[in-house]
């Protein structure tokens, strides 16, 4: 039996473009290398999944990106495709469906402790459902696992990046007749608190190492 898909959404980590909520304190260039370092460190994640196949929804260009030829490099072996859509939502569904049928759990790359046990655990808490949702502390959400596509599909109509996204999100899957179920809830880094406290709960991170290094210079 076939291992499942993880589908990771990224931005390339280009500085300007990637974390502005963290360069307004950091700076551009060190915004960029946390969110590369935070790219690494999923990928590396998944590809500790026993039989997990990865793929990676890429809105830019990781040989222009902070790390470039090491997120290259990472993701040899892995499908990659363009995001498409004119909102983020539409380039959710979207990914979902560039990713197809079958066993797939989607992740975003702002949470670096993540780890081939949380998701393990998530697919596993999809059983006997249609989609799983994995929900963070600011409101939103950092995995959906489903079987079927077409599930996603509601995720169009939502308002990403809220307070009330995880909410809406499941009233939506529910709204078109899907079974919900949810997982282990995991914090995204957003801001410069949050990358504190990731830093905090998995030091032996990428990410933690460039946040130590940025505290160390600041």
């Amino acid at each position: 039996m076939s291992g499942p898909t993880v589908l990771v959404m990224a931005k390339a980590p280009v500085p300007g473009r990637a974390k502005t909520r963290l360069a307004a304190v950091t700076g551009d260039e060190v915004a960029a290398d946390l969110a590369a370092a935070a790219l690494l460190d999923t990928i590396e994640a998944v590809g500790a999944v026993p039989g997990a196949r990865g793929h990676l929804a890429l809105a830019g260009d990781l040989s222009t990106a902070c790390r470039g030829t090491e997120l290259v490099i990472a993701v040899e072996g892995w499908r990659v495709t363009a995001q498409r859509g004119a909102t983020f939502a539409e380039r959710l569904a979207a990914a979902h469906l560039d990713a197809g049928h079958g066993l797939v759990v989607q992740v975003g790359m702002d949470t670096p402790q993540l780890t081939p046990d949380l998701l393990a655990r998530t697919l596993d808490d999809l059983a006997g459902h249609d989609a799983c949702l994995g929900p963070a502390p600011d409101g939103g959400w950092w995995a959906l696992a489903r079987h079927d596509p077409a599930v996603a599909a509601p995720l169009a109509g939502v308002t990403m990046s809220t307070t009330a996204t995880y909410d809406d999100t499941r009233a939506a899957l529910l709204g078109a007749g899907h079974r919900v179920s949810s997982t282990t809830p995991l914090a995204d880094v957003d801001t410069i608190e949050d990358a504190a406290e990731v830093a905090r709960l998995a030091p032996g991170t990428r990410f933690a190492a460039a946040f130590r290094a940025w505290e160390g210079l600041s």
